[in-house]
């Protein structure tokens, strides 16, 4: 494969179970040293995708190739080729870190060597010293989720696919786990990750948007935040619950959330919507209004989704601010 070539290609993948489509015309590509995302809701394809791209599931339609490899005619070779973490990664607990990364080296064929350089590199990407002789059952969820990664690696693959890999990890190990894939899409590694925390969404390179076992949104984070055209703006009303009302009503909104004692309020990046929605403040008497901002990535994926506007707290049943 040349170094030009995409890393993993996909055309028009598929997957359906009887009459149920899981996955219908996936397309898409992944770069060299890029971090790709698979976003969306459990049960929205995600997997099935990657288990497609591993060679475990055979597509129904389409086509893809993973490393110049073709994921129906050549799975076993991808098997070898890639790194593949689950989601609930199979880890012996009664074995020690440097237990388990000696013996998951034995089972890619590492002698010698190239094992103890193997396993020592995996320590360290995993941040992980000092715990070498810890038992595995005694670690918490996020180190696990280290020690299931640093496995995926020992064999030095080009692709590492992670398949909700941080879903159950704290704030902290969440974020040196993201670090660590930095530092290999630095290197050339390329990832697939999937994720239905669409805050981490934004620290993918380009990201797809999967609903229903269809990709409805794909590109960089700020390309697709741009293409929808949303933007957002949080008002401090004296009274919450009438304003949320109004403008949950309104056409010209796609959602009102409450924030703190603020609302926020997410619309279509137009003349008439912004009219119509200052319209709304000024008759409710809202005098303190935060600049306008661009919206997230999860005010996108609603939008796509065609949800009703949202709230945490049902504001007719708050107490007024």
């Amino acid at each position: 494969m040349s170094p030009e070539a995409a890393v993993v290609e996909a055309k028009g993948l598929a997957k359906r179970y009887g009459t149920l489509w899981a996955v219908r015309d996936a397309t898409f590509s992944v770069r060299a040293g890029e971090i790709f995302g698979f976003a969306g809701p459990n049960g929205s394809g995600k997997s099935t995708t990657i288990r497609m791209l591993c060679g475990i599931l055979p597509p129904t339609a389409g086509s893809g190739r993973v490393l110049g490899l073709d994921v129906e005619q050549q799975a076993e070779e991808i098997k070898q080729h890639i790194g593949y973490m689950t989601q609930h990664s199979s880890l012996y607990g009664d074995l020690t870190v440097e237990e388990h990364l000696s013996f998951y080296a034995s089972l890619y064929g590492l002698r010698a060597s190239a094992k103890r350089s193997a396993i020592a590199r995996g320590i360290e990407l995993g941040s992980l010293g000092g715990r070498e002789r810890q038992l595995v059952g005694t670690l918490s969820g996020g180190l696990k989720q280290r020690v299931a990664l640093s496995v995926s690696l020992l064999h030095h693959p080009r692709l590492v696919i992670l398949d909700e890999p941080t879903a159950e990890v704290d704030p902290v190990n969440r974020r040196a786990f993201w670090q660590t894939l930095a530092k290999l899409a630095g290197e050339g590694i390329s990832c697939i990750v999937s994720t239905h925390l669409l805050d981490e969404a934004e620290r993918f390179h380009r990201v797809a948007f999967f609903v229903a076992g269809e990709i409805i949104a794909q590109g960089s984070p700020a390309g697709v935040i741009a293409e929808s055209q949303l933007r957002s703006i949080i008002v401090q009303p004296v009274e919450r619950a009438g304003l949320y009302r109004r403008l949950s009503d309104s056409p010209c909104v796609t959602e009102a959330a409450l924030l703190g004692h603020g609302l926020r309020i997410v619309f279509r990046d137009d003349a008439a919507a912004r009219h119509e929605i200052h319209r709304i403040l000024k008759e409710e008497n809202v005098t303190e209004v935060h600049p306008e901002t661009e919206a997230s990535l999860e005010d996108v994926y609603i939008d796509h989704l065609g949800l009703e506007p949202r709230g945490g707290e049902d504001p007719n049943r708050a107490s007024v601010a």
